[in-house]
């Protein structure tokens, strides 16, 4: 069985009639763009119509928290948001701070808005890591993120809000 298999959605219909915004970074743009469109490739295969798929591009990956924060408090209220980027160690520990600023201000987005905000960034320490992660020998990242987010709707599928 390929990676690719292993990340395809388990029902045509989790994504049908509900919004997804992709928030994406442009740098690094040729892997960046294989994540959005693997993204985009899996919400629609879960029955997600292009009509509820918006994509939201930022300068970098340190801004896609804030981007995340916005979309949440916009309406209509996505049901969920898929954070795609690509962070490359360089000489300096900034790809260090970076990502970790990148987990936590996306993980504080879902927690405080209750909306899944799926983590699909690239961490990597080379190019070739980072391109064989964003459509390559070791899957993509964006279809991962993609499934992570319909997973959580999968689980809240049928139960009532208190």
């Amino acid at each position: 069985m390929s990676i690719h298999r292993l990340h395809q959605p388990r029902s045509r219909t989790v994504a049908r009639s509900r919004r997804f915004v992709i928030v994406a970074s442009q740098f690094n743009p040729t892997m960046t763009r294989a994540l959005a469109r693997a993204a985009k490739q899996t919400l629609i295969q879960a029955g997600a119509s292009l009509a509820d798929i918006d994509m939201v591009w930022v300068a970098g990956a340190f801004e896609l928290p804030v981007a995340a924060a916005r979309v949440v408090k916009a309406y209509p209220r996505p049901d969920a948001v898929i954070a795609l980027g690509v962070l490359i160690r360089g000489e300096t520990a900034q790809y260090e701070v970076i990502a970790n600023a990148v987990a936590q201000g996306l993980t504080q987005v879902s927690v405080t808005s209750g909306i899944p905000v799926a983590f699909g960034v690239v961490v990597a320490e080379t190019p070739a890591q980072a391109k064989a992660r964003s459509g390559g020998r070791l899957g993509n990242r964006g279809a991962e993120a993609a499934e992570a987010a319909l997973s959580v709707l999968r689980a809240s599928i049928g139960k009532k809000s208190s």
